[in-house]
C-alpha cells in the first residue's frame, strides 16, 4: 500500500464537502497531535543537548496548497528571535520542566488584534499580550535576556544551532 503525498490528500479535500465534525472536535484532534508533537520534541531535546534549551513550534501554511498548514517541532540550545507564526517554550533541567514563554500568530492575526485590541474577547487578552510585547519589543528583550546577550548595537548574537522535523 502506497502512502500518498500531501499535495494529493490536500487536492481531495478541496473537492470535497465541507467536513461534518465542529470546529472544536477538529481543534481538539489538532491539538492532540500539537501536544504529543511537543513532548516527542523535548524529549528528543533531553537526550542530545544538556542543561537548558528551547523548543520552537514554528507554523507554515504550504505557498501552492492555502489549505494545508503544517507546524514544524525543533529544539536549540539558544532562545530564538521572536517572530511571526511561532511558538516557543524553555526546558528547565533543573526543574525538569517545559515552561510556556510566548505565541506570536500569523502577521495578518497580529494586525487584526492589534487594530481591535479594545474588542478582543476575554478568550483572546492573552493572546492580545503576546502580541503587543512582540509589536513594543518585550519579547526580544526577553530572549536577550535569556541568551545572556548584553550587547548594545540591538543585532542579535544568538547561535542558531536548531533541529526541526
Amino acid at each position: 500500500m502506497s502512502k500518498k503525498k500531501i499535495g494529493e490528500i490536500a487536492v481531495d479535500l478541496m473537492q470535497k464537502s465541507p467536513d461534518t465534525r465542529s470546529p472544536i472536535e477538529l481543534e481538539r484532534e489538532a491539538h492532540k497531535d500539537y501536544v504529543s508533537n511537543v513532548f516527542e520534541c523535548e524529549k528528543r531535546g533531553k537526550k542530545e543537548l544538556h542543561g537548558d534549551f528551547f523548543v520552537v513550534v514554528l507554523t507554515k501554511k504550504e505557498r501552492l496548497l492555502q489549505n494545508v498548514i503544517r507546524n514544524y517541532y525543533g529544539y536549540r540550545e539558544s532562545c530564538p528571535t521572536p517572530d511571526y507564526d511561532q511558538t516557543v517554550y524553555r526546558y528547565d533541567s533543573k526543574r525538569g520542566e517545559l515552561e510556556f514563554l510566548w505565541v506570536v500568530p500569523s502577521k495578518d492575526t497580529c494586525m487584526l488584534l492589534k487594530e481591535n485590541a479594545l474588542l478582543v474577547c476575554e478568550k483572546e487578552r492573552e493572546l492580545l499580550c503576546f502580541v503587543l510585547d512582540f509589536a513594543d519589543g518585550t519579547l526580544y528583550e526577553k530572549m536577550k535576556k535569556l541568551n545572556k546577550e548584553h550587547d548594545a548595537s540591538g543585532c542579535g548574537l544568538a547561535k542558531t544551532d536548531s533541529k526541526y522535523i
